[in-house]
C-alpha cells in the first residue's frame, strides 16, 4: 500500500504530481454548483425585507420563507447519495441544474408566499444535491497536491455567488425589486445546466460500476504521467474489493468507518453552530439592530460577502500549505473574538457612529476568520476522510447534517433574537467557536498532502481520528 501510495504521489521525475490543465478545469465547472449554491442563500437576504412587506410577513413566516430551503437541501441530500451512486455524480448535478432552474421561476412569480415556500424548496432540493456532489466529483478528479485548493475553490465560488446575490439585492433594493432580485438567478442556473452536461464522469465512480476501460481513459486525460494513472487506477480496485459491503452496510458492520461518518457529522453542526449563516441570512436584519437604515444595512450586508470571497481564495492559497488543523484553529479563535465583540457593542447599544463602525468591523472581522477555515476547510475534510465504497453514504450523512443544523439556526434565529436579545445570541455564538478549537484539537486529522487511499487504509486499521493524516 505504501508503494502504491508513493506512485501516485510523484510523478516520473520523483517531483509531487500536479493535476493538467484538463483536471483543474473540470474542477472549475463542476465548482460552479458552489457558485448557484451560494447565489441562492445570498439572495434572501436583501429580497426578505421587500417580501415582508408585500405579503404582510410575520417574524415566524419569514423564518419559513428563509428556511425553507434548507428543510429542501436537507431532503435533497438525503436522495444525494442514492442518485449519485446511481447516476454519477455528474448526474446528480444534472438533476440539481434542472431544479435550479424552476425553482428560481417559481420565487420569482410567486404570487404568495405559500408558492415563494414551494419554489424556495426546489431550490434546496437543488442545493442539497449540488452541494453534495460537487466537492465529492472533485476530490475524486484531482490528484493530493492540489486536492485541498480544489475543494475550497468550490467554497470560493459559494462564496462569490454569495456577494453577487448581496450586489445584486443592493442595485435592486432602491426599486424595492424582489422579484427581479430573485429572477436574475436563471441566467446562472442556464449556464450551469449547460455546463454540467458536458461533464466527465469521475474515474471512481466508472470503478464502482465495473467500467475499468472508461475509467481508465478518464484517469490518463486527468494526470500527465500514465504510470501515475495506472497505479492510482489499481489501488482504487483494491480498494473496492478488500470489503463487499457498502453505504449503511459498512456503517451498520464496520466501527471504523462509523467514525468517519460521525466526524463529518460533528464538523457540519460546530460549522453552523458558529453563527455564519445566521448572519448571512439575516445580516441586514442584524444591521438595522445596531439603527443602520434599510438601504445602509444591504450595502453593509454586501461588505460582508466581499470580505467572505476575499478572505477564502486566501484560504485557496494556504489550505495546502499550512495544512487544515492550523487554519480551522485560527479560523475558530478570530471569529470567537469577534463575536464576542459583536456581543459586548449590541449590549452597549452601539447608536454612535463609531460604535456602528466598529461593529461593522467585527462583523467583517467575524466572517474573515470563518472564510479562512470554518467555512472551506469543512467541507474539505468531510470529503477527504470517508473511504471509497462508504463515501457517497459518509459524505450524504455529513451533508444532511449540515442541512439540518442549518434549517434549525434559520428557522430559530429571529425567535432567540427575540428571546435572548441580540447581544446574548452573538456571545452564545462565539462560545461554539472556543468548542469548535477543542473539537479540532481532539478529533481533526491533518490531511494536507496525504492520498484518499492512505487516509482509509489508517482509517480501517484503528488509528485515533486526529492522526488519520500521518
Amino acid at each position: 500500500m505504501v508503494g502504491i501510495a508513493a506512485v501516485r504521489s510523484e510523478g516520473s521525475s520523483g517531483e509531487p504530481q500536479r493535476s493538467t490543465a484538463r483536471a483543474t478545469a473540470l474542477g472549475i465547472m463542476a465548482a460552479l454548483a458552489g457558485l448557484m449554491f451560494g447565489l441562492d442563500t445570498g439572495v434572501v437576504a436583501g429580497a426578505l425585507p421587500f417580501i415582508a412587506t408585500d405579503f404582510h410577513a410575520s417574524d415566524a413566516l419569514q423564518g419559513w420563507i428563509v428556511s425553507s430551503m434548507m428543510a429542501g437541501a436537507a431532503f435533497g441530500s438525503l436522495a444525494a447519495g442514492r442518485i449519485s451512486s446511481r447516476y454519477g455524480r455528474t448526474g446528480a448535478m444534472l438533476v440539481a441544474a434542472v431544479l435550479f432552474l424552476v425553482g428560481t421561476l417559481l420565487c420569482a412569480l410567486a404570487p404568495s408566499a405559500l408558492v415563494l415556500i414551494v419554489g424556495r424548496v426546489f431550490l434546496g432540493l437543488a442545493v442539497g444535491l449540488a452541494a453534495f456532489a460537487a466537492p465529492l466529483y472533485i476530490s475524486e478528479i484531482t490528484v493530493e497536491s492540489a486536492r485541498g485548493s480544489m475543494i475550497s475553490f468550490y467554497q470560493l465560488m459559494v462564496t462569490l455567488g454569495i456577494f453577487l446575490a448581496f450586489v445584486s439585492d443592493s442595485l435592486l433594493a432602491t426599486g424595492q425589486h424582489w422579484r427581479w432580485m430573485l429572477g436574475i438567478m436563471a441566467v446562472p442556473a442556464t449556464l450551469f445546466l449547460g455546463i454540467v452536461l458536458i461533464l466527465p464522469h469521475s474515474p471512481r465512480w466508472l470503478m464502482m460500476q465495473g467500467r475499468k476501460d472508461h475509467a481508465r481513459r478518464v484517469l490518463n486525460s486527468l494526470r500527465s504521467d500514465e504510470e501515475v494513472a495506472e497505479a492510482e487506477l489499481a489501488d482504487i480496485q483494491a480498494r473496492l474489493h478488500k470489503s463487499s459491503d457498502a453505504g449503511f452496510g459498512l456503517f451498520r458492520s464496520n466501527p471504523n468507518f462509523r467514525r468517519s461518518v460521525y466526524l463529518g457529522m460533528l464538523l457540519q453542526v460546530m460549522q453552523q453552530l458558529t453563527g455564519i449563516n445566521a448572519l448571512l441570512y439575516y445580516a441586514p436584519r442584524v444591521f438595522q439592530a445596531a439603527h443602520f437604515g434599510v438601504n445602509a444595512s444591504i450595502w453593509a450586508t454586501t461588505l460582508v460577502g466581499l470580505t467572505n470571497m476575499i478572505l477564502t481564495g486566501v484560504a485557496i492559497a494556504c489550505v495546502d500549505k499550512w495544512g487544515r488543523r492550523p487554519l480551522l484553529i485560527l479560523s475558530c479563535a478570530i471569529a470567537g473574538f469577534a463575536l464576542l465583540g459583536v456581543g459586548a457593542l449590541l449590549a452597549v447599544g452601539a447608536s454612535s457612529f463609531e460604535a456602528q463602525i466598529a461593529l461593522c468591523g467585527f462583523v467583517l472581522l467575524f466572517v474573515a476568520g470563518f472564510a479562512i477555515g470554518e467555512g472551506p476547510l469543512v467541507w474539505t475534510l468531510c470529503s477527504e476522510v470517508q473511504p471509497t465504497r462508504g463515501r457517497d453514504f459518509g459524505i450524504g450523512c455529513s451533508t444532511v447534517t449540515n442541512w439540518a443544523a442549518n434549517w434549525a439556526i434559520s428557522k430559530t434565529f429571529p425567535m432567540i433574537m427575540v428571546a435572548m436579545g441580540a447581544a446574548s445570541t452573538f456571545i452564545m455564538f462565539a462560545a461554539f467557536n472556543g468548542l469548535f478549537v477543542l473539537v479540532t484539537l481532539m478529533m481533526v486529522p491533518e490531511t494536507k498532502g496525504v492520498s484518499l487511499e492512505t487516509l482509509e487504509a489508517n482509517l480501517f486499521s484503528g488509528k485515533k481520528l486526529r492522526n488519520l493524516g500521518r
